[in-house]
């Protein structure tokens, strides 16, 4: 089996072809759990670098810093996937992924002053170890972890070294060598043999880490307010928002997402397009979401203006603009709820500018609620009306019954939570 490498021969194929070779269900490991513990931190950092920024130009230096720090998750979650990794050599390297992860947090305030080329250098530590775990994998240099080490690693560092302006265009030039790999390594990704059960997990719980920062935007604004009825509100309202984000994926999303990579022709273009690709866009609009709160707890009373309500309603449109995005690249359906809610929350974001931060949370969240709301019900009358559940975006899963084995053994999830297949 080629992690990166050649494509290998049909039956090495067949594990990217989805049903006709399931592998046993592989379980998240201890060493990977610990190793998100460092992500969390990344990821408080990166709100904080978008906090003291607002701007387009503070969102895109956030969003360069960003993909370096995720897509350093991703690749140790990757061959963790592939490989097994619960014995001695593979979590020592897991940890050491995690420390040069942790330099990389630590780098993200000062990225664009001093500390550029700590976060280049930490970066492209982390890749070299994680080739190194797969280096006796034929190939592995002529894919994805060769491109890390040998093409976005180097220009991390060197941009470090450049002025302001420069390192920008150099580090975006970096992040879309990563985000490019698995697509054009397309081919050569063909023998990964990806374990269904282990990836959905495996991202999911870096959006639970998203969306802990989202809670820590609340808490940690309001543990030095005053603490009164106004601030309260503010606090039980942003926390509403963030339980609505929470609902939309875990309930109505996250077993269809395993679903769909179980039974998929190609679960290689699942993990790329949906978890890879998809998932970066989810987390990004939680973090904005994330530092957005921490503008209206501060003051419920004051105008948040243009960059804050950007950053709340900007973050939760790019998230519910995302489930249309998977829904159609998993099963050729339009997510009409989301969509139409998403058409929403961007067009109110001007209108509520000026109004008191307080009065721009609690609009949202009853924006959320609502689609919750509706989403609910049209899984309740899908689940009464036979056993191929209508999702609630109006499309329809592959017509196989509530508790139906799957192709692997597993089943279908109730049509509580199947029925949304976002």
């Amino acid at each position: 089996m080629s992690a990166t490498g050649d494509a290998g021969p049909p039956e090495a194929r067949r594990d990217a072809g989805g049903v006709g070779g399931e592998a046993d269900e592989k379980r998240v490991t201890w060493a990977e759990l610990y190793f998100d513990l460092v992500f969390v931190f990344a990821i408080t950092q990166v709100s904080g670098l978008l906090h003291h920024h607002h701007d387009a130009t503070g969102l895109a230096r956030a969003l360069v810093v960003f993909v370096p720090v995720y897509w350093c998750w991703v690749g140790t979650t990757v061959q963790a996937n592939i490989r097994d990794v619960d014995n001695l050599r593979d979590r020592l390297g897991i940890l050491a992924v995690g420390l040069a992860g942790l330099f990389m947090a630590l780098a993200v305030p000062g990225a664009y002053g001093g500390r550029g080329v700590l976060l280049g250098a930490a970066y492209w530590l982390a890749r070299l170890v994680l080739l190194l775990l797969l280096i006796r994998l034929p190939g592995v240099w002529r894919g994805p972890y060769g491109a890390g080490v040998l093409v976005s690693g180097p220009l991390l560092v060197v941009g470090g070294l450049l002025p302001d302006g420069p390192r920008l265009a150099l580090w975006a030039a970096a992040a879309l060598c990563d985000l490019a790999a698995p697509l054009v390594f397309r081919r050569r990704l063909a023998a990964v043999a990806y374990h269904p059960s282990h990836m959905p997990e495996r991202f999911a719980l870096f959006l639970l880490v998203a969306l802990g920062e989202s809670i820590v935007g609340i808490g940690g604004t309001a543990a030095g307010a005053r603490l009164d009825m106004a601030e309260l509100a503010a606090v039980a309202v942003a926390f509403t928002i963030s339980a609505g984000l929470w609902w939309q994926y875990f309930v109505y999303a996250a077993d269809a997402m395993r679903y769909a990579v179980e039974v998929a022709d190609s679960r290689r273009d699942v993990v790329r397009r949906i978890f890879q690709y998809g998932h970066l866009a989810l987390a990004a609009g939680v973090i904005g979401v994330a530092v957005g709160f921490g503008e209206t707890v501060a003051d419920p009373w004051q105008a948040l203006g243009p960059g804050s309500v950007a950053l709340l309603y900007g973050g939760c449109g790019l998230y519910l603009l995302t489930f249309g995005y998977t829904r159609w690249m998993m099963f050729r359906k339009v997510a009409a709820t989301r969509l139409g809610a998403a058409a929403v929350v961007l067009g109110l974001a001007p209108a509520v500018v000026r109004l008191p931060a307080l009065a721009v949370l609690v609009a949202l969240a009853v924006l959320l609620v609502a689609l919750n709301v509706v989403e609910h019900v049209r899984v309740v009358r899908a689940a009464g009306s036979g056993p191929a559940p209508v999702a609630p975006s109006g499309s329809a899963l592959p017509v196989v019954p509530a508790g139906a084995p799957l192709p692997g053994g597993s089943a279908l999830p109730s049509a509580a939570s199947a029925a949304s297949a976002e």
